[in-house]
This record gives C-alpha cells, sequence and structure tokens, in this order.
C-alpha cells in the first residue's frame, strides 16, 4: 500500500489548516493510501529549538518521512512565509529527506498577497532537501474554510474541487512511483 505522510506546520491544533488536513487524509485512506502525520507542534520544542537530532521523537518523525512514498507538507502562512516551527523541523530533515518523494504543498493564509509563499519560501527549501517532483500546491485563504456554530468546519466547495485535483494528481503520481520502485525500473 502506498504512504503519504503529512507534515503539519501549524502550531496550532485548531486552525483552519487541520480541518483541510483532516480532509485531505480521509480522501487519501478512501483511494487506498497509508497516511501518518506528523504535527510539529507535537514534537518537543527542546528538540526543536536546540536541534537534537539524535532525540527518540525526531528519529521517529524522519523515520515516517523515510519510509513514505509521498508527502503533503502544510503551513499556513505568517509573514509571507511558513511557520518557524515547520522550519525548525526542516532543519532536522536529513539533507536528502525528501529525495524520491512526491510532495504536495497545502498552505493557508488570511488573502490572496501570499499565494507566491510556496514557489518563493517553501519549494527552495524542499529542492535543498531532495525534492525533485513537487507538486503545484493548493494555496487557500481562511474564507474558504468556515468554523460552524457546533464547533466544526465546513470547507468551500471550490477549495474542496481544488483540492481533490491535487489529490488526484498526487495519488496518480505516487502509485506510478510505486509501480515503478516494485518492478525494478529506475527512473
Amino acid at each position: 500500500m502506498p504512504k503519504i505522510v503529512v507534515i503539519n506546520g501549524s502550531p496550532t491544533l485548531t486552525s483552519r489548516l487541520n480541518a483541510i488536513l483532516e480532509y485531505t487524509e480521509d480522501l487519501l485512506k478512501k483511494s487506498g493510501f497509508e497516511v501518518e502525520r506528523i504535527d510539529v507542534v507535537k514534537l518537543p520544542a527542546e528538540d526543536l529549538i536546540h536541534t537534537k537530532f539524535e532525540s527518540e521523537h525526531i528519529v521517529k518523525a524522519n523515520g515516517l518521512l523515510a519510509e513514505a512514498d509521498g508527502v503533503i507538507i502544510a503551513s499556513p502562512v505568517y509573514k509571507a512565509s511558513y511557520t518557524g516551527v515547520l522550519k525548525t523541523f526542516l532543519d532536522l530533515v536529513p539533507e536528502k529527506g525528501f529525495a524520491g518523494k512526491i510532495t504536495l504543498p497545502l498552505f493557508i493564509g488570511g488573502s490572496l498577497a501570499h499565494l507566491l509563499a510556496i514557489d518563493y519560501a517553501l519549494k527552495p527549501v524542499l529542492s535543498v532537501l531532495g525534492a525533485r517532483h513537487i507538486l503545484g500546491g493548493v494555496y487557500t485563504v481562511d474564507s474558504q474554510v468556515v468554523r460552524t456554530d457546533d464547533g466544526g468546519t465546513e470547507i468551500s466547495e471550490d477549495l474542496q474541487l481544488r483540492l481533490q485535483a491535487a489529490l488526484e494528481e498526487l495519488a496518480t503520481e505516487t502509485r506510478f512511483k510505486v509501480e515503478r520502485k516494485e518492478s525494478g525500473l529506475k527512473l
């Protein structure tokens, strides 16, 4: 079964981004993928800040990344970039930690003004970490994920369609990669 790891760079577990991630994880699981999540905010702050590569929590998170065929990397946009908590984790990923992974960025921000944060802030770092197959990504604005009176969230139809299209591309590319690997063919 193909494996996808979701790296959640949100500094809070109640953000709108988490609603998007739950939606995407559900779709991937229904499509036959094994899905694991790394909530960076749950990793010990001391391990992140002091770059403790040998920490059992960091080793485990990097192990999940190493086993993955595809990666979703998600973050809210703050100050025209991804979060600092995500950056501290990326600093602990091995030099070629994203090599051979199909990667899909998912960002959420307050306005379209930061639409290019994926291209100008995240993609160069992913490239340094060995990512060569980075999909276009999905950028959304807060207003497309609405909190309901019962404490839940509603994702706009437009965003659902864009997420479905991006996940279809991720699924297709990841399955192709896994099939080639299993057949012994080199890319």
